[in-house]
C-alpha cells in the first residue's frame, strides 16, 4: 500500500530530526525513564518523528510550533498521569488523523493495533464536548464505550485538553471563557468522578483565572504570601506525632498542601467571607509506606486524637468505606492548644496514588498483580448507564449524567446489610431502581431504621433502607420530582412519556369523531398553525390538553370553523414576518461589530448606533473584566466576565458574545455594593456614614444592617468611579474602630 502522505519520510527510524527537535525529544525519553517502569524508546521516537513532520508547518495561536501541543501532552501522560509508553505515543499522534492528511492506517502500518485503536477512539470522541443538541447523545454515549473499552482513551483527552487550558491566555476572551465554561461543566466532573484530583483541581483552578483573574491573582498571591508562616505552623503541629512516628518504626511522609484557589474561592463567596476569614486553607497529609497495612492508619490515627482534640462531626472513614472513584483514605479535624482547626488525612501509598491519580492509579495496579477493584467499580458504573439511557432528549440526558458526576455520595444498607452508594439528596426511590428497575417500579413504601417513611424522604448516610412493593407497577408521575439518579430519572421519563402519550391519542381520538361529524378538512399544516394561535407549543400539546379536559373539544371546534369560513390567520404570518425581521436586526448588529471592531469595542458612549446597557447580575464597573452580549433585539448588555448569566447566554449564542474594554476615562458613575462585619457597638452606623459622606466625598445610595449577639452585619451601596475607587472606600471602612471586615459583595 502507498503511503498517503507523500511530503512524510515514513522511515522514520533513519530519519534525523533538527538539533531543537531532537533535544525535545530527548527530553520526554528522560522523562519517560524517570517515571515508567519500562518501555518502548524506538515506540516513542517514531511518534515524534511523525507527529513533527506532520505538524510541521503548524502555528499555535501562542505563535510557538504547533509540535508543541502534542509533545507537552505526552509529557503530562509520563509524569502527571503515569500511563504506558502505547499513551504517549498515542498522546504524540492524537491529532495528527483528524489535522493532517495522516491516516489511520498509516497509524496501523508503522504503530500497530493497539495505537490505532486509542487514536480512532479520541478521533471520534473529539467532538463530544463541543456538540449540542440531539448529536450530543450520540457522541456522550461513544465517549462512555470507549470508557469502557479502554480508559486509556479519555485520560489522554484530558492530558489534552490540561494543556489547552494552560495556554489559554493566548485565546480571544470570548473563545477563553467558552472553553472555560466547557471545562468546568464536563471536564472538572468528569475528572472528579474519576478521581483525579490534580488534573479536576487544576482544571477549576485555570477556569477561575479565565473567567476572574482578578479574584486568582489575589489568592494565589496571598497564600504565596502566607506559605512560610503555613510551613512554620506545620512543622510545629507535627513535631510530636513525627517523634512517636519514628519510635513505632513507621516509614512516612508529610505533605501540607494548601487548599486549591477555586475552592477557597468558592467558599468565599458562598460563605461570604474574606480571605482572612477562610481558615481551612490548607490540610496535612501523612502517607505510609506500608501497602496493605490499613490497621496502620487507624494507628496514626491514635497518636494525632492522643495529642490533640478531634471533632467528631468532621470525622470521615474512607477506607472501610471508600468513595465511588476509589477514593481511600482516613479523615479527621483536631483543634490545637490555641483553638485552631486542622484537617489531618492519613492513608498508604497506594491509597495516595490513587487520590492523586484515581483511575489512571487503578489502571497501573491492574496491569499488575494487585489487583484493580476501584477500576473494574467504575467500568461497571459506566456499562450500567450504557445500559439505562432512557429515551429522553441528549440535553437532560448530559444534565442528569453531570448531576451524578459531581454530587457527594452517601453510603445505606439493604436489610441484608449490603451497601450501596447514592448521590446525596437520594431518596427510597432512587434506593428501590438503584437495587433493580422492577423493584423501583412496583414500590409502594419505604422503611429507613426500621420507620416507615414517605417515598420522597431524603436519605442519610448510615441508612438502612427496606422497599415494600406490590404485584404491579405502581408508578407515580410526581415521582421525578423526588429523584436524582440518571438510572431513576430515565425510567420515570420513560414512563412519563408513555403516559402523555396515551392521554394525548384520547385527545386526538375526540378530535378525530368531532372532525368526521362536522365533516372538516384541513391539512396538518393548517392544524399546526391553529394549534399555535391557541397558544400551544404542537399540535401534540394541544391534544395532551383535550385528553386530560384541561382544554375544551369545542373551543377547537370553534377556532377551526372560524379558519375555514374567514381566514382569519392572516395577521399570523405577519407575527412570523416581524419575529425573523427582529431575529435578522440582532445578527445584523453582530455582523457590524464583528467587521467594524476587529478586536474590541471601547465602552465610550460613542458606539454609533449600537445601543448598550449594564446588567443588572453581576452590576459591573470600570476596571472588571467585562464582556458585551447582544441581546434579539440589538441592544449590548455589558456583563462581568465571571457572571453566570453570561455563561449561560454563551451556551445558546456564542456569535452574540463580544470581547470590550473600559476607557481610561469613563466619567460615570456606578453602583458597588460593600459587605461590612464587626462589633455592634453604638454609633458605628454614623461613623461609616461620615466617613462615606464627608471624608470620602462618596455618595451612600443605601444601607442596610443587621445585629445579632454583639456582632454587627451590614450591606452598604455606593456610587464610584471604577474599580479603584471601590478598592479605596473598603480599605478606609476596614480602619474603622469595631469593623473586623469588608469586602466587595458579590
Amino acid at each position: 500500500m502507498a503511503e498517503s502522505n507523500p511530503e512524510i519520510n515514513w522511515d522514520l527510524e533513519a530519519y534525523n530530526l533538527p538539533e531543537v527537535q531532537q533535544n525535545d525529544l530527548n527530553q520526554l525519553l528522560r522523562l519517560c525513564e524517570k517515571h515508567l517502569k519500562s518501555y518502548d524508546k524506538q515506540l516513542i521516537s517514531k511518534a515524534f518523528k511523525l507527529t513533527y513532520q506532520s505538524h510541521k508547518e503548524g502555528v499555535r495561536a501562542s505563535g510557538e510550533p504547533y509540535y508543541l501541543h502534542p509533545l507537552a501532552v505526552a509529557a503530562i501522560i509520563v509524569e502527571e498521569i503515569g500511563l504506558d509508553d502505547v499513551s504517549v505515543a498515542a498522546a504524540l499522534l492524537h491529532d495528527t488523523v483528524e489535522d493532517t492528511s495522516v491516516t489511520l492506517e498509516d497509524i496501523q502500518k508503522h504503530f500497530g493495533e493497539v495505537v490505532v485503536k486509542l487514536i480512532d477512539g479520541l478521533t471520534k470522541i473529539s467532538g463530544f464536548f463541543q456538540s449540542k443538541g440531539a448529536k450530543q447523545a450520540e457522541t456522550f454515549m461513544k465517549l462512555l464505550v470507549y470508557m469502557a473499552d479502554d480508559l486509556r482513551v479519555v485520560l489522554i483527552k484530558f492530558a489534552d485538553r490540561l494543556h489547552n487550558m494552560r495556554t489559554l491566555h493566548h485565546l480571544p476572551k470570548p473563545k477563553q471563557l467558552r472553553i472555560a465554561n466547557e471545562t468546568s461543566e464536563l471536564y472538572a466532573p468528569f475528572a472528579h468522578r474519576f478521581g483525579l484530583y490534580n488534573i479536576k483541581s487544576e482544571l477549576e483552578d485555570l477556569c477561575l483565572k479565565a473567567s476572574d483573574e482578578q479574584a486568582y491573582k489575589y489568592i494565589a498571591r496571598r497564600l504565596k504570601e502566607k506559605k512560610d508562616m503555613r510551613e512554620s505552623f506545620i512543622r510545629e503541629f507535627m513535631e510530636p506525632i513525627r517523634e512517636q512516628l519514628e519510635r513505632s518504626g513507621f516509614n512516612f511522609e508529610i505533605k501540607g498542601r494548601p487548599k486549591h484557589i477555586f475552592s477557597i474561592h468558592k467558599k468565599m463567596v458562598r460563605q461570604q467571607k474574606p480571605f482572612e476569614e477562610i481558615y481551612d486553607l490548607f490540610a496535612i497529609r501523612i502517607i505510609l509506606d506500608r501497602p496493605h497495612a490499613k490497621e496502620d492508619c487507624w494507628r496514626v490515627y491514635s497518636f494525632i486524637t492522643d495529642e490533640y482534640t478531634p471533632i467528631p462531626e468532621r470525622f470521615r472513614d474512607f477506607i472501610s468505606v471508600p468513595k465511588a472513584n476509589g477514593y481511600q483514605s482516613l479523615h479527621t479535624t483536631v483543634i490545637t492548644k490555641r483553638g485552631r482547626k486542622v484537617e489531618v488525612q492519613i492513608r498508604t501509598r497506594q491509597m495516595d496514588e490513587i487520590a492523586e491519580q484515581g483511575l489512571a492509579a487503578h489502571w497501573k495496579y491492574k496491569q499488575g498483580s494487585e489487583g484493580g477493584e476501584g477500576l473494574d467499580k467504575f467500568v461497571n458504573w459506566v456499562r450500567e448507564v450504557l445500559e439505562n439511557p432512557g429515551a429522553e432528549s441528549a440535553q437532560e440526558f448530559v444534565k442528569d449524567f453531570q448531576l451524578n458526576l459531581y454530587s457527594r455520595e452517601i453510603y445505606v444498607f439493604t436489610p441484608n446489610g449490603e451497601l450501596r452508594t447514592l448521590p446525596q439528596g437520594a431518596t427510597p426511590i432512587d434506593f428501590a431502581f438503584d437495587i433493580h428497575s422492577q423493584i423501583g417500579e412496583r414500590a409502594i413504601s419505604a422503611k429507613v431504621n426500621g420507620r416507615l417513611v414517605p417515598l420522597r424522604h431524603k436519605l442519610s448516610s448510615g441508612d438502612q433502607v427496606e422497599i415494600v412493593t406490590g404485584k404491579v407497577p405502581n408508578m407515580n408521575p410526581d415521582w421525578i420530582d423526588y429523584v436524582v439518579t440518571h438510572k431513576a430519572r430515565a425510567r420515570l421519563r420513560q414512563f412519563l412519556k408513555h403516559e402523555q402519550r396515551k392521554i394525548s391519542d384520547l385527545g386526538r381520538e375526540a378530535w378525530e369523531k368531532k372532525a368526521d361529524r362536522n365533516k372538516f378538512e384541513l391539512s396538518d399544516q393548517d392544524l399546526a398553525r391553529i394549534a399555535r394561535k391557541l397558544g400551544f407549543s404542537s399540535i401534540q400539546a394541544m391534544f395532551f390538553a383535550i385528553g386530560n379536559e384541561s382544554y375544551e373539544i369545542n373551543r377547537l371546534v370553534k377556532a377551526v370553523r372560524s379558519f375555514l369560513s374567514k381566514g382569519r390567520f392572516e395577521a399570523d404570518d405577519q407575527e412570523v414576518n416581524l419575529h425573523q425581521a427582529r431575529k435578522l436586526d440582532s445578527s445584523e448588529v453582530i455582523e457590524d461589530m464583528q467587521t467594524a471592531n476587529a478586536h474590541t469595542l471601547t465602552l465610550d458612549g460613542n458606539l454609533g448606533n449600537i445601543k448598550y446597557s449594564f446588567a443588572g447580575c453581576c452590576k459591573p464597573i470600570p476596571g472588571d473584566d467585562v464582556m458585551g452580549y447582544v441581546s434579539k433585539e440589538g441592544l449590548l448588555k455589558i456583563h462581568r466576565s465571571n457572571c453566570r448569566n453570561l455563561m449561560h447566554l454563551m451556551k445558546t449564542s456564542e456569535n452574540a458574545v463580544q470581547e470590550v474594554q473600559w476607557t481610561k476615562n469613563t466619567g460615570g458613575k456606578f453602583i458597588g455594593g460593600i459587605k461590612v462585619i464587626g462589633e455592634d457597638r453604638q454609633g458605628l452606623v454614623n461613623d461609616l456614614s461620615d466617613l462615606l459622606s464627608n471624608k470620602l466625598k462618596t455618595n451612600m445610595k443605601g444601607i442596610h444592617v443587621e445585629s445579632d449577639d454583639g456582632t454587627f452585619e451590614g450591606t452598604i451601596v455606593v456610587h464610584v468611579e471604577d474599580l479603584d475607587h471601590l478598592r479605596s472606600v473598603i480599605a478606609n471602612i476596614r480602619k474603622v474602630s469595631g469593623v473586623k471586615s469588608a469586602y466587595r459583595l458579590e
